[in-house]
Order: structure tokens, then C-alpha cells, then sequence
């Protein structure tokens, strides 16, 4: 089959064992990125199989329109970027291992060096040695803070295991399923909404984008954080209520470090969240990793030639399967 790789922007997959499970297929990989649908409807107008790097490129029902030839999209984990009814209505099957039971460990990893990062100050030393300055300034210890976590799922587990390994202390807040089951788990839950904004000295977010979610940390929760406390958000930007984070930062009470931003590729070099000296921004690397894509493009590539071989796996839009 001919597979078109989206948005590798290293070309990295090539040099990963899992590529070797692509070797009966005619495989192309761009390594830039086309967000309009029109030039990239061109470059991939002979793919029968898109790859996707996770929400790298949203796909829409105008680029699936002019894809006649596109027979499965492949991918891992949750799709907002995808418009599965437009899918289904040009006859693709979108396949999506939703790994239940496995945490992005890598994400859970750049979380806590974010936090440790931040705390020590580790960009402003190494920008200071450089320059040939002994010691920017005078950084904070973890050991003994309050880490709040809000949602419990896989991830924040994750991080909470190493955050108590060094010594923090973990509070939790999340759904109210999800604040039930880490109660009946032992674990501790704040009081109350206000009360794990106020009381966190540090504070990540680990929920799921969804129309539900969107927009779920407010002006007021960012407002409610102690001063000099630190915002971590390794998820998804749209989970803060839009230009909330902005506003609190240019108050210059807070810290944030934040791995995940509204339009991506950010490249606006003058944007308040890569210019304010209280954050620390990383270019959406929490899941980038060797070791991880390794993982994640395994599963990916199993879902083409489960195809391949009339035996398609985790279907999102099964009924497709029917009519092909």
C-alpha cells in the first residue's frame, strides 16, 4: 500500500525498529508541515494510508474531499483533530490504539523536569555560565512542596510516583469520578476546588482534551494560586480558558512552564508566553522521545497491515470496514 507519514519533522521513524514493520508498503515521509489542505490534498493525492503524528495536522472534511484514493488513516490515542463523520462519509477507516493501560511515560518524565527545571532556574544558569557569569541567581528545592495534580488518570499517576520519590507532597483534584476513585485509593484529595488552587505550590494539569474539558482552568482558578506557585501544563493548551494564562502571567505573580500552546508550530517569537521571564516554554516535547515513538509507532504501523492483511484493528468508524 502506498502510505504517506505526516509531520516527522526530524525523520526520526526511519531510523526506529518499528519502521521495519512498513517494509511491504511504498512508504513516503514528509518532514515539514502543510497545514493547508489544498498543498497537502497534492502531496498526498496517491496516499492510500495516512500516518499521523498525533494532532500535528488536523484532518478535515475539505482535505478528505480531494483524497479519492485514501482507504485508512492510522494513528494512536485520542482524535479531535480528526472529523470522523467526514471520514466515514469518503470511506475512510480512521484505526486509533487508545492504550488504556499504558501512560505516556515520557510525558510524565518532561513534567517532572519542567518542575525541576523551573525551580532551579536551570535555563537562566546554563544562559548565565555561557555567558561567562558564575550563577544567575538562587533557585527553590522540591523536597517539601505540594504538588497538585489535577485529574487522575495514567499520566498524573505517573507523575505523582515520581514527584513522591523526591519528596513532594501530592494533593489531588479532578472529576468527580475521578476524585472518587483517588479517595477509595488512599490517596489525598483537597477539600475543595479553591482550596487545591490555594494551597499547591506547584500545579499540573493531566486531563484529556473534549468539548466537556475545554477551557476547565479558568482566570479565577490562576488567580487563586499562591503567589511565586508554578503552573505546569504538559497537556493541551485549550484546557485553560483563552488568554486566562496570559493575563495572570503579565501580573508577574506566578510561574508557569508549559509544554503545550494554542496554534502549533508556535513561531510568533513575540508571543507573551515565549517572552515573559516567568515562563518556561518547551516547543510540545513531553511524548518526544525515541523510546516513545518506538512504542507508539509499533502499534501504528501493526494497525496498516492489519489492514493490509483484511483484518483491520481498533476501528474507530467500524462500519466502514463493511463497505470496502
Amino acid at each position: 500500500m502506498k502510505v504517506h507519514i505526516l509531520d516527522d519533522w526530524f525523520d526520526t521513524l526511519r531510523s526506529l525498529p518499528c519502521f521495519g514493520k512498513l517494509a511491504a508498503h511504498d512508504v513516503t515521509v514528509w518532514t515539514d508541515h502543510a497545514p493547508d489542505p489544498a498543498t497537502l490534498a497534492q502531496r498526498v493525492a496517491e496516499a492510500e494510508v495516512l500516518v499521523l503524528f498525533r494532532e500535528r495536522t488536523k484532518i478535515t472534511a475539505d482535505l478528505l474531499d480531494r483524497l479519492p484514493q485514501l482507504k485508512l488513516i492510522s494513528q494512536r490515542s485520542v482524535y479531535p483533530h480528526i472529523d470522523v463523520p467526514a471520514c466515514t462519509r469518503n470511506g475512510v477507516l480512521l484505526c486509533s490504539n487508545m492504550h488504556s493501560d499504558t501512560p505516556s511515560y515520557a510525558a510524565a518524565e518532561h513534567t517532572l523536569a519542567l518542575m525541576l527545571a523551573s525551580y532551579r532556574q536551570i535555563p537562566e544558569q546554563v544562559a548565565a555560565i555561557r555567558a561567562g557569569q558564575w550563577q544567575a541567581g538562587v533557585g527553590r528545592t522540591l523536597r517539601g512542596r505540594t504538588l497538585g495534580l489535577y485529574g487522575y488518570g495514567r499520566i498524573a499517576q505517573a507523575v505523582a510516583t515520581y514527584a513522591q520519590a523526591i519528596g513532594m507532597h501530592v494533593q489531588w483534584w479532578a472529576s468527580d469520578e475521578g476524585r472518587a476513585r483517588a479517595k477509595a485509593a488512599g490517596e489525598t484529595v483537597a477539600p475543595s476546588r479553591a482550596d487545591f488552587f490555594a494551597t499547591s505550590d506547584i500545579f499540573s494539569i493531566h486531563v484529556r482534551l473534549k468539548p466537556a474539558t475545554r477551557g476547565i482552568i479558568t482566570s479565577e482558578d490562576l488567580a487563586a494560586m499562591a503567589p511565586r506557585s508554578l503552573f505546569v501544563n504538559t497537556s493541551r493548551a485549550g484546557l485553560v480558558a483563552p488568554g486566562a494564562l496570559e493575563t495572570e502571567i503579565a501580573r508577574n505573580r506566578i510561574f508557569a512552564a508549559i509544554d503545550v500552546f494554542d496554534t502549533e508550530p508556535l513561531t510568533d517569537t513575540a508571543h507573551p508566553l515565549l517572552t515573559a521571564p516567568n515562563v518556561l516554554p518547551t516547543p510540545h516535547i513531553g511524548y518526544v522521545t525515541e523510546d516513545e515513538f518506538d512504542l507508539q509507532f509499533a502499534d501504528i504501523f501493526d494497525q496498516i497491515n492489519a489492514f493490509a492483511d483484511g483484518s483491520p484493528i481498533h476501528m474507530i468508524n467500524p462500519e466502514i470496514w463493511t463497505t470496502l
